[in-house]
Protein backbone atom coordinates (compact mmCIF):
# COMPACT_ATOMS: atom_id res chain seq x y z
CA UNK A 1 0.00 0.00 0.00
CA UNK A 2 0.89 3.79 -1.12
CA UNK A 3 2.09 5.75 2.08
CA UNK A 4 1.75 9.14 -0.07
CA UNK A 5 -1.40 9.40 1.64
CA UNK A 6 0.37 9.52 5.56
CA UNK A 7 0.87 13.29 6.05
CA UNK A 8 2.30 13.85 9.79
CA UNK A 9 1.88 16.27 11.82
CA UNK A 10 4.93 18.93 12.08
CA UNK A 11 6.57 18.04 15.47
CA UNK A 12 7.42 20.84 17.15
CA UNK A 13 4.24 22.79 16.21
CA UNK A 14 1.88 20.28 17.30
CA UNK A 15 3.51 19.02 20.53
CA UNK A 16 4.02 23.34 21.62
CA UNK A 17 0.36 23.64 20.58
CA UNK A 18 -0.64 20.54 23.05
CA UNK A 19 0.91 23.05 25.86
CA UNK A 20 -2.90 24.94 25.60
CA UNK A 21 -5.27 22.49 26.30
CA UNK A 22 -6.84 24.18 29.00
CA UNK A 23 -4.79 22.83 32.14
CA UNK A 24 -3.84 24.25 35.29
CA UNK A 25 -1.17 23.20 37.56
CA UNK A 26 -4.04 21.94 40.15
CA UNK A 27 -5.72 20.09 37.11
CA UNK A 28 -2.57 18.88 35.52
CA UNK A 29 -1.20 17.51 38.86
CA UNK A 30 -4.54 15.74 38.94
CA UNK A 31 -4.48 14.02 35.68
CA UNK A 32 -1.17 12.64 36.83
CA UNK A 33 -2.50 11.46 39.81
CA UNK A 34 -5.63 9.30 37.99
CA UNK A 35 -2.77 7.28 36.37
CA UNK A 36 -1.78 6.21 39.50
CA UNK A 37 -5.22 5.61 40.98
CA UNK A 38 -5.41 3.63 37.50
CA UNK A 39 -1.95 1.45 38.35
CA UNK A 40 -3.82 0.47 41.65
CA UNK A 41 -1.20 2.68 43.90
CA UNK A 42 -2.07 3.01 47.84
CA UNK A 43 0.02 5.62 48.26
CA UNK A 44 0.91 8.28 45.92
CA UNK A 45 3.47 11.46 46.80
CA UNK A 46 3.77 14.63 45.18
CA UNK A 47 6.91 17.07 45.92
CA UNK A 48 7.29 20.42 44.34
CA UNK A 49 10.90 21.45 44.40
CA UNK A 50 12.22 25.12 44.49
CA UNK A 51 15.71 25.15 43.09
CA UNK A 52 18.06 28.46 44.78
CA UNK A 53 18.61 29.49 41.16
CA UNK A 54 14.59 29.27 40.53
CA UNK A 55 14.80 26.35 38.57
CA UNK A 56 11.76 24.16 39.28
CA UNK A 57 11.18 20.69 40.11
CA UNK A 58 7.28 18.52 40.53
CA UNK A 59 7.86 14.86 41.55
CA UNK A 60 4.63 12.26 40.96
CA UNK A 61 5.57 8.69 43.06
CA UNK A 62 3.08 5.82 43.28
CA UNK A 63 3.43 2.26 44.08
CA UNK A 64 1.44 1.10 41.98
CA UNK A 65 1.51 -1.63 39.70
CA UNK A 66 4.51 0.13 37.39
CA UNK A 67 5.29 -0.46 33.87
CA UNK A 68 8.12 -2.48 32.12
CA UNK A 69 10.14 -0.85 29.06
CA UNK A 70 7.92 -1.56 26.68
CA UNK A 71 5.04 -0.55 28.95
CA UNK A 72 6.86 3.11 29.66
CA UNK A 73 7.12 3.64 25.82
CA UNK A 74 3.80 2.83 25.10
CA UNK A 75 2.79 5.36 27.66
CA UNK A 76 4.99 8.47 26.40
CA UNK A 77 3.19 7.88 22.62
CA UNK A 78 0.77 10.50 22.12
CA UNK A 79 -2.15 8.45 22.08
CA UNK A 80 -1.29 5.57 24.13
CA UNK A 81 -3.00 2.48 24.08
CA UNK A 82 -6.21 2.07 25.54
CA UNK A 83 -6.07 0.35 28.60
CA UNK A 84 -7.60 -3.00 29.74
CA UNK A 85 -9.71 -1.64 32.48
CA UNK A 86 -12.20 0.30 30.71
CA UNK A 87 -12.66 1.78 34.72
CA UNK A 88 -9.78 3.18 34.58
CA UNK A 89 -9.41 7.12 35.51
CA UNK A 90 -7.15 7.74 32.39
CA UNK A 91 -9.34 7.67 29.37
CA UNK A 92 -7.95 9.23 25.98
CA UNK A 93 -4.28 7.97 26.44
CA UNK A 94 -3.46 12.10 26.13
CA UNK A 95 -3.06 13.06 29.91
CA UNK A 96 0.49 12.48 30.49
CA UNK A 97 1.50 14.21 27.83
CA UNK A 98 -0.68 17.12 28.04
CA UNK A 99 -1.05 17.79 31.53
CA UNK A 100 2.35 17.60 31.74
CA UNK A 101 3.50 19.86 28.68
CA UNK A 102 1.07 22.44 29.90
CA UNK A 103 3.19 23.01 33.00
CA UNK A 104 7.11 22.08 32.02
CA UNK A 105 9.21 21.86 28.69
CA UNK A 106 10.67 18.31 30.00
CA UNK A 107 9.06 15.74 31.45
CA UNK A 108 10.60 12.56 32.33
CA UNK A 109 8.71 8.34 33.23
CA UNK A 110 10.61 6.25 35.42
CA UNK A 111 9.12 2.83 36.62
CA UNK A 112 9.41 -0.73 37.39
CA UNK A 113 6.64 -3.33 37.63
CA UNK A 114 8.93 -5.44 39.73
CA UNK A 115 11.59 -4.50 42.62
CA UNK A 116 13.88 -7.26 40.81
CA UNK A 117 13.64 -5.04 37.53
CA UNK A 118 15.84 -2.18 36.43
CA UNK A 119 14.29 1.41 36.31
CA UNK A 120 13.19 1.85 33.06
CA UNK A 121 13.53 5.66 31.61
CA UNK A 122 12.43 7.90 28.60
CA UNK A 123 11.43 11.98 28.52
CA UNK A 124 10.24 14.42 26.53
CA UNK A 125 12.40 17.18 25.94
CA UNK A 126 10.46 20.04 23.98
CA UNK A 127 13.55 21.81 23.32
CA UNK A 128 15.20 18.63 21.45
CA UNK A 129 11.90 18.45 19.60
CA UNK A 130 12.48 22.09 17.91
CA UNK A 131 15.67 21.04 17.25
CA UNK A 132 15.33 18.10 15.53
CA UNK A 133 12.18 18.59 13.92
CA UNK A 134 11.03 14.80 14.99
CA UNK A 135 8.97 13.05 17.73
CA UNK A 136 11.41 12.05 19.27
CA UNK A 137 12.12 10.95 22.78
CA UNK A 138 15.24 10.84 25.02
CA UNK A 139 16.29 8.09 26.71
CA UNK A 140 19.38 9.03 29.19
CA UNK A 141 20.21 6.71 32.16
CA UNK A 142 18.54 7.35 35.49
CA UNK A 143 20.24 9.46 37.58
CA UNK A 144 21.37 9.37 41.50
CA UNK A 145 19.03 11.74 42.26
CA UNK A 146 15.98 10.35 40.36
CA UNK A 147 16.90 6.81 42.20
CA UNK A 148 16.78 8.76 45.08
CA UNK A 149 13.33 10.10 44.97
CA UNK A 150 12.29 6.95 43.22
CA UNK A 151 12.80 5.08 46.18
CA UNK A 152 11.63 8.13 48.54
CA UNK A 153 8.22 8.57 46.97
CA UNK A 154 7.43 5.10 45.31
CA UNK A 155 9.06 3.20 47.83
CA UNK A 156 11.50 -0.44 46.94
CA UNK A 157 8.83 -2.23 44.93
CA UNK A 158 6.62 -1.54 41.94
CA UNK A 159 6.24 1.55 41.00
CA UNK A 160 5.89 4.77 39.05
CA UNK A 161 7.66 8.46 38.70
CA UNK A 162 6.82 11.19 37.25
CA UNK A 163 9.40 14.38 36.64
CA UNK A 164 8.58 17.72 35.48
CA UNK A 165 11.35 19.28 34.63
CA UNK A 166 11.82 22.86 32.60
CA UNK A 167 8.85 24.07 34.45
CA UNK A 168 8.21 27.60 32.74
CA UNK A 169 4.38 27.68 33.34
CA UNK A 170 4.05 26.36 36.72
CA UNK A 171 3.45 30.31 38.23
CA UNK A 172 1.98 32.85 36.93
CA UNK A 173 4.72 35.01 36.59
CA UNK A 174 8.71 35.63 36.98
CA UNK A 175 10.41 36.71 39.99
CA UNK A 176 12.89 39.44 40.00
CA UNK A 177 15.09 37.17 42.25
CA UNK A 178 14.64 33.93 41.13
CA UNK A 179 14.24 31.37 44.01
CA UNK A 180 14.09 34.14 46.87
CA UNK A 181 11.47 34.55 49.94
CA UNK A 182 9.00 35.60 47.16
CA UNK A 183 8.85 32.70 45.00
CA UNK A 184 9.28 30.55 47.81
CA UNK A 185 5.87 32.13 49.35
CA UNK A 186 4.32 31.59 45.38
CA UNK A 187 5.37 27.34 45.94
CA UNK A 188 4.33 27.01 49.55
CA UNK A 189 0.68 28.60 48.35
CA UNK A 190 0.95 26.33 45.05
CA UNK A 191 1.31 23.81 47.43
CA UNK A 192 -1.83 24.53 49.50
CA UNK A 193 -3.85 24.57 46.56
CA UNK A 194 -2.97 21.39 45.14
CA UNK A 195 -3.66 19.85 48.49
CA UNK A 196 -7.35 21.78 48.43
CA UNK A 197 -7.79 20.39 44.67
CA UNK A 198 -6.78 16.91 45.83
CA UNK A 199 -8.76 16.87 48.87
CA UNK A 200 -12.04 17.56 46.96
CA UNK A 201 -11.39 15.64 43.69
CA UNK A 202 -10.40 12.82 45.14
CA UNK A 203 -12.26 12.77 48.88
CA UNK A 204 -14.47 9.71 48.08
CA UNK A 205 -10.82 7.74 47.95
CA UNK A 206 -8.98 9.62 50.96
CA UNK A 207 -11.98 8.88 52.98
CA UNK A 208 -11.39 5.89 55.23
CA UNK A 209 -15.10 5.56 55.99
CA UNK A 210 -16.95 5.88 52.14
CA UNK A 211 -16.43 2.29 51.06
CA UNK A 212 -17.59 3.59 48.02
CA UNK A 213 -13.71 3.69 46.37
CA UNK A 214 -10.95 1.73 47.29
CA UNK A 215 -9.01 4.11 49.98
CA UNK A 216 -5.77 5.68 48.88
CA UNK A 217 -3.35 8.11 50.30
CA UNK A 218 -1.85 11.10 48.48
CA UNK A 219 0.66 13.14 49.91
CA UNK A 220 1.69 16.66 48.72
CA UNK A 221 5.04 18.00 50.34
CA UNK A 222 4.78 15.54 53.34
CA UNK A 223 1.59 16.95 53.93
CA UNK A 224 -0.73 13.84 54.12
CA UNK A 225 -4.26 15.18 52.41
CA UNK A 226 -7.56 14.82 53.89
CA UNK A 227 -10.90 14.72 52.53
CA UNK A 228 -13.30 17.17 51.99
CA UNK A 229 -17.03 16.01 51.31
CA UNK A 230 -18.80 18.57 49.43
CA UNK A 231 -21.81 17.60 50.74
CA UNK A 232 -21.24 18.13 54.14
CA UNK A 233 -23.16 15.24 55.02
CA UNK A 234 -22.84 15.14 58.88
CA UNK A 235 -25.40 18.16 59.26
CA UNK A 236 -26.75 18.21 55.14
CA UNK A 237 -30.16 17.05 54.96
CA UNK A 238 -30.73 14.89 51.25
CA UNK A 239 -33.95 15.85 50.02
CA UNK A 240 -34.92 13.62 46.99
CA UNK A 241 -36.67 10.18 47.80
CA UNK A 242 -35.02 7.25 47.17
CA UNK A 243 -36.93 6.07 43.80
CA UNK A 244 -36.11 9.10 42.45
CA UNK A 245 -32.19 9.06 43.15
CA UNK A 246 -31.66 6.19 40.43
CA UNK A 247 -31.88 6.91 36.85
CA UNK A 248 -30.96 5.11 33.34
CA UNK A 249 -29.36 7.20 30.52
CA UNK A 250 -29.50 5.34 27.17
CA UNK A 251 -26.83 6.17 24.65
CA UNK A 252 -26.27 6.20 21.05
CA UNK A 253 -26.16 1.76 20.70
CA UNK A 254 -29.69 1.94 22.24
CA UNK A 255 -28.30 0.43 25.61
CA UNK A 256 -28.76 1.90 28.92
CA UNK A 257 -26.94 2.49 31.58
CA UNK A 258 -27.15 3.88 35.24
CA UNK A 259 -26.69 6.98 36.73
CA UNK A 260 -27.70 8.56 39.95
CA UNK A 261 -28.54 11.49 41.58
CA UNK A 262 -28.81 12.88 44.56
CA UNK A 263 -29.66 17.17 46.80
CA UNK A 264 -28.26 18.05 49.62
CA UNK A 265 -29.17 21.18 51.36
CA UNK A 266 -26.61 22.33 53.80
CA UNK A 267 -27.37 24.52 56.73
CA UNK A 268 -27.46 27.75 56.61
CA UNK A 269 -23.80 29.71 57.24
CA UNK A 270 -25.74 31.11 60.99
CA UNK A 271 -26.31 28.01 62.05
CA UNK A 272 -22.42 26.80 61.62
CA UNK A 273 -19.71 27.02 64.07
CA UNK A 274 -16.19 28.70 62.88
CA UNK A 275 -14.91 24.88 62.30
CA UNK A 276 -18.44 24.00 60.60
CA UNK A 277 -17.93 26.80 58.43
CA UNK A 278 -14.58 26.03 57.09
CA UNK A 279 -15.63 22.35 56.53
CA UNK A 280 -18.83 23.48 54.40
CA UNK A 281 -17.36 26.22 52.08
CA UNK A 282 -20.67 27.45 51.54
CA UNK A 283 -20.64 30.43 48.64
CA UNK A 284 -22.16 31.60 45.97
CA UNK A 285 -19.54 29.53 43.48
CA UNK A 286 -20.46 26.23 45.20
CA UNK A 287 -23.95 25.56 44.63
CA UNK A 288 -25.05 23.36 42.03
CA UNK A 289 -23.99 20.12 40.54
CA UNK A 290 -20.62 18.02 41.60
CA UNK A 291 -20.35 15.14 38.89
CA UNK A 292 -18.57 12.34 39.15
CA UNK A 293 -17.18 10.20 36.77
CA UNK A 294 -15.59 6.53 38.63
CA UNK A 295 -15.99 8.19 41.58
CA UNK A 296 -13.54 11.20 40.50
CA UNK A 297 -14.93 14.74 40.83
CA UNK A 298 -14.90 15.92 37.47
CA UNK A 299 -16.99 18.84 37.81
CA UNK A 300 -17.64 21.02 40.66
CA UNK A 301 -20.59 24.11 40.77
CA UNK A 302 -22.76 25.17 38.53
CA UNK A 303 -25.93 24.47 36.92
CA UNK A 304 -24.68 23.50 33.65
CA UNK A 305 -27.42 23.36 30.74
CA UNK A 306 -30.21 22.44 33.56
CA UNK A 307 -31.09 25.91 35.49
CA UNK A 308 -29.68 29.81 34.61
CA UNK A 309 -26.36 30.94 36.13
CA UNK A 310 -25.99 31.09 39.96
CA UNK A 311 -28.80 32.55 42.12
CA UNK A 312 -27.29 33.44 45.22
CA UNK A 313 -30.63 31.82 46.64
CA UNK A 314 -29.66 28.42 45.78
CA UNK A 315 -26.29 28.60 47.62
CA UNK A 316 -27.39 26.09 50.28
CA UNK A 317 -27.88 23.74 47.13
CA UNK A 318 -25.59 21.04 45.55
CA UNK A 319 -26.71 18.03 43.74
CA UNK A 320 -24.26 14.88 43.53
CA UNK A 321 -24.64 13.21 39.91
CA UNK A 322 -23.03 9.83 39.51
CA UNK A 323 -22.05 7.96 35.96
CA UNK A 324 -19.56 5.27 35.09
CA UNK A 325 -17.14 4.68 31.91
CA UNK A 326 -19.94 3.14 29.87
CA UNK A 327 -21.42 6.97 29.60
CA UNK A 328 -18.59 8.47 28.55
CA UNK A 329 -19.79 9.54 25.01
CA UNK A 330 -23.01 10.48 26.45
CA UNK A 331 -21.85 13.28 28.74
CA UNK A 332 -19.14 14.39 26.01
CA UNK A 333 -16.47 14.02 28.63
CA UNK A 334 -13.14 16.30 27.78
CA UNK A 335 -9.46 15.20 27.96
CA UNK A 336 -9.24 16.95 30.95
CA UNK A 337 -12.19 14.90 32.48
CA UNK A 338 -13.35 18.45 33.67
CA UNK A 339 -16.17 19.28 31.35
CA UNK A 340 -19.85 17.56 31.06
CA UNK A 341 -22.31 18.50 28.62
CA UNK A 342 -26.10 16.92 28.95
CA UNK A 343 -28.22 15.82 26.64
CA UNK A 344 -31.37 18.22 25.95
CA UNK A 345 -33.74 15.86 27.30
CA UNK A 346 -31.84 14.79 30.62
CA UNK A 347 -31.58 18.59 31.10
CA UNK A 348 -35.20 18.51 30.94
CA UNK A 349 -35.75 15.48 33.05
CA UNK A 350 -33.06 16.85 35.98
CA UNK A 351 -35.17 20.61 35.60
CA UNK A 352 -38.16 18.98 36.75
CA UNK A 353 -36.43 16.26 39.02
CA UNK A 354 -35.02 18.89 40.84
CA UNK A 355 -37.31 22.00 40.84
CA UNK A 356 -38.97 20.98 44.66
CA UNK A 357 -35.11 20.91 45.63
CA UNK A 358 -34.19 24.28 44.69
CA UNK A 359 -37.59 25.73 45.95
CA UNK A 360 -36.80 24.25 49.55
CA UNK A 361 -33.37 25.28 49.38
CA UNK A 362 -34.71 28.90 48.29
CA UNK A 363 -37.04 29.22 51.25
CA UNK A 364 -34.87 27.80 53.66
CA UNK A 365 -32.27 30.56 52.76
CA UNK A 366 -34.46 33.30 52.81
CA UNK A 367 -36.36 32.81 55.94
CA UNK A 368 -32.53 32.02 57.46
CA UNK A 369 -31.34 35.32 55.82
CA UNK A 370 -34.59 37.38 56.74
CA UNK A 371 -34.68 36.87 60.45
CA UNK A 372 -30.81 37.37 60.67
CA UNK A 373 -31.31 40.85 58.68
CA UNK A 374 -34.15 41.21 60.70
CA UNK A 375 -32.23 41.27 64.53
CA UNK A 376 -29.17 43.36 62.59
CA UNK A 377 -29.32 47.27 63.69
CA UNK A 378 -28.88 49.80 61.57
CA UNK A 379 -27.72 53.34 63.27
CA UNK A 380 -30.28 56.43 62.51
CA UNK A 381 -29.38 58.83 65.18
CA UNK A 382 -27.15 61.32 62.91
CA UNK A 383 -30.52 61.79 60.45
CA UNK A 384 -32.48 62.27 63.47
CA UNK A 385 -30.26 64.50 64.62
CA UNK A 386 -30.48 66.44 61.41
CA UNK A 387 -33.88 66.57 60.96
CA UNK A 388 -34.19 67.84 64.33
CA UNK A 389 -31.64 70.89 63.97
CA UNK A 390 -33.38 71.43 60.38
CA UNK A 391 -36.13 73.96 61.14
CA UNK A 392 -36.96 75.62 57.72
CA UNK A 393 -38.21 71.88 56.19
CA UNK A 394 -41.45 71.99 54.68
CA UNK A 395 -44.36 70.01 56.49
CA UNK A 396 -47.56 70.25 57.73
CA UNK A 397 -48.46 71.45 61.24
CA UNK A 398 -50.31 68.63 63.69
CA UNK A 399 -53.19 70.53 65.27
CA UNK A 400 -53.98 67.53 67.56
CA UNK A 401 -53.71 63.59 67.26
CA UNK A 402 -54.93 60.89 68.72
CA UNK A 403 -53.33 57.48 69.22
CA UNK A 404 -57.38 55.60 70.31
CA UNK A 405 -58.27 56.39 66.73
CA UNK A 406 -55.43 56.58 65.25
CA UNK A 407 -55.89 60.02 63.71
CA UNK A 408 -54.40 63.08 63.24
CA UNK A 409 -55.88 66.94 62.74
CA UNK A 410 -53.25 69.15 61.00
CA UNK A 411 -53.10 72.18 58.39
CA UNK A 412 -51.27 71.74 55.03
CA UNK A 413 -51.11 72.57 51.93
CA UNK A 414 -54.44 71.56 50.68
CA UNK A 415 -55.76 73.56 53.95
CA UNK A 416 -56.75 73.62 57.39
CA UNK A 417 -58.18 71.32 60.26
CA UNK A 418 -57.74 67.99 57.88
CA UNK A 419 -59.01 65.42 59.35
CA UNK A 420 -57.17 61.82 58.23
CA UNK A 421 -56.17 58.62 59.12
CA UNK A 422 -52.42 57.98 60.13
CA UNK A 423 -50.11 55.87 62.71
CA UNK A 424 -49.58 57.78 66.23
CA UNK A 425 -47.67 56.89 68.64
CA UNK A 426 -46.66 58.63 71.58
CA UNK A 427 -43.60 58.13 74.62
CA UNK A 428 -41.07 57.66 71.46
CA UNK A 429 -37.61 57.51 72.13
CA UNK A 430 -36.54 61.08 71.34
CA UNK A 431 -33.28 59.95 69.64
CA UNK A 432 -35.43 58.31 66.91
CA UNK A 433 -38.31 60.61 67.22
CA UNK A 434 -38.38 61.36 63.28
CA UNK A 435 -37.00 58.15 61.37
CA UNK A 436 -36.85 54.59 62.87
CA UNK A 437 -36.89 51.10 61.50
CA UNK A 438 -39.49 48.80 63.00
CA UNK A 439 -40.69 45.06 62.81
CA UNK A 440 -44.48 46.30 63.14
CA UNK A 441 -44.82 46.95 59.46
CA UNK A 442 -47.20 44.26 57.82
CA UNK A 443 -48.57 46.28 54.65
CA UNK A 444 -45.26 45.35 52.83
CA UNK A 445 -44.63 48.87 52.19
CA UNK A 446 -40.85 49.82 52.56
CA UNK A 447 -41.88 53.02 54.85
CA UNK A 448 -44.69 54.16 56.19
CA UNK A 449 -45.28 57.93 57.22
CA UNK A 450 -46.29 58.51 61.14
CA UNK A 451 -47.02 61.55 63.79
CA UNK A 452 -45.12 60.66 66.58
CA UNK A 453 -44.08 62.90 70.15
CA UNK A 454 -41.22 62.19 72.99
CA UNK A 455 -44.28 62.88 75.10
CA UNK A 456 -48.49 62.82 74.53
CA UNK A 457 -48.31 65.92 72.79
CA UNK A 458 -46.41 67.48 70.30
CA UNK A 459 -46.37 65.34 67.56
CA UNK A 460 -44.53 65.86 64.43
CA UNK A 461 -44.62 64.14 61.38
CA UNK A 462 -42.23 60.73 61.10
CA UNK A 463 -40.96 58.45 58.79
CA UNK A 464 -41.26 54.56 59.68
CA UNK A 465 -38.72 52.06 57.98
CA UNK A 466 -40.03 48.65 57.15
CA UNK A 467 -37.63 46.24 58.43
CA UNK A 468 -38.93 43.17 56.66
CA UNK A 469 -38.99 44.75 53.13
CA UNK A 470 -36.20 43.34 50.69
CA UNK A 471 -34.48 47.09 49.91
CA UNK A 472 -33.91 47.75 53.70
CA UNK A 473 -32.50 44.21 54.43
CA UNK A 474 -30.22 43.93 50.93
CA UNK A 475 -29.63 47.69 51.12
CA UNK A 476 -29.75 48.94 53.82
CA UNK A 477 -27.78 46.88 56.42
CA UNK A 478 -25.09 46.54 53.55
CA UNK A 479 -24.96 50.65 53.96
CA UNK A 480 -24.62 50.05 57.44
CA UNK A 481 -21.05 50.68 58.19
CA UNK A 482 -21.49 54.24 55.69
CA UNK A 483 -23.14 56.88 58.04
CA UNK A 484 -23.20 59.19 54.64
CA UNK A 485 -25.08 56.20 52.84
CA UNK A 486 -27.84 55.47 55.58
CA UNK A 487 -28.44 59.19 56.10
CA UNK A 488 -29.04 59.72 52.26
CA UNK A 489 -31.68 57.22 52.63
CA UNK A 490 -33.26 58.03 55.34
CA UNK A 491 -33.42 62.08 54.51
CA UNK A 492 -35.11 60.98 51.06
CA UNK A 493 -37.52 58.42 53.04
CA UNK A 494 -38.71 61.10 55.71
CA UNK A 495 -38.82 64.22 52.41
CA UNK A 496 -41.03 61.71 51.13
CA UNK A 497 -42.48 61.54 54.11
CA UNK A 498 -42.92 64.73 54.78
CA UNK A 499 -44.43 65.81 51.56
CA UNK A 500 -47.20 63.72 51.40
CA UNK A 501 -48.33 64.50 54.25
CA UNK A 502 -47.94 68.12 53.15
CA UNK A 503 -49.85 67.26 50.39
CA UNK A 504 -52.46 65.30 51.70
CA UNK A 505 -56.45 65.30 52.52
CA UNK A 506 -58.66 62.23 52.83
CA UNK A 507 -59.60 62.46 49.16
CA UNK A 508 -55.61 61.97 48.20
CA UNK A 509 -54.28 59.54 51.28
CA UNK A 510 -56.10 56.37 49.55
CA UNK A 511 -53.43 57.79 46.00
CA UNK A 512 -50.39 58.62 48.40
CA UNK A 513 -50.95 55.14 50.03
CA UNK A 514 -50.84 53.14 46.67
CA UNK A 515 -47.96 55.48 45.40
CA UNK A 516 -45.98 53.87 48.23
CA UNK A 517 -47.11 50.14 47.62
CA UNK A 518 -46.19 50.26 44.17
CA UNK A 519 -42.79 51.52 44.80
CA UNK A 520 -42.46 49.28 47.54
CA UNK A 521 -43.41 46.40 45.06
CA UNK A 522 -41.01 47.54 41.83
CA UNK A 523 -37.98 47.55 44.44
CA UNK A 524 -38.74 44.67 45.81
CA UNK A 525 -38.62 42.99 41.90
CA UNK A 526 -35.38 45.01 41.60
CA UNK A 527 -33.73 43.09 43.78
CA UNK A 528 -35.19 39.97 44.10
CA UNK A 529 -31.32 38.62 42.65
CA UNK A 530 -30.07 40.49 45.27
CA UNK A 531 -28.96 38.51 48.48
CA UNK A 532 -29.95 38.87 51.76
CA UNK A 533 -26.73 39.48 53.59
CA UNK A 534 -25.92 36.68 56.12
CA UNK A 535 -24.88 37.35 60.03
CA UNK A 536 -20.89 37.19 58.35
CA UNK A 537 -21.48 39.57 55.60
CA UNK A 538 -22.97 41.91 57.64
CA UNK A 539 -19.90 41.12 59.72
CA UNK A 540 -17.30 41.89 57.12
CA UNK A 541 -19.39 44.96 55.93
Amino acid sequence: MSNELINEPDAPRLINGLRDTGYDFRTASADIIDNSVAAGAQEINVRIDLMQDGRKFVYFGDDGSGMNADGVFKAMRYGAPERENPESLGKFGLGLKTASSSVCRQFTLISRNSPDEALSKLSWDLDHVEASGLWEMSREPVTVDEEEAFEELCGEGSGTLVVWSKCDRILSKNYDEPGGAKEKAAIGRLSAGLQKHVSEIYHRFLDQADTRERNITISVDGVKVGPWDPFFRERSEQVLAEKQQAMEVQVEDGSTHNASVAAWILPHSDDLDDDEKSQARITNRGQGFYIYREGRLISSGGWLSVFGGLDPHMSLLRIEFDFGHELDEAFHIDVKKSRVLFDPALSEYLEKLLGPARREANLRYRKKAQKAAAKAKVDHTSSNRTVEGTKNTRQATVEGADPDTQSAVISNNRGPKIKIRQKIENNVEPGSLYIEAVDTITSGDLWEPSYRSAGVEGHVGAVLLNKHHDYYQKIYLRAASSGYSVQGMDLLLWAFTAAEQNNTNEELDPIFSDIREEISSNLRKLLRDVTTPTSDDLEDE
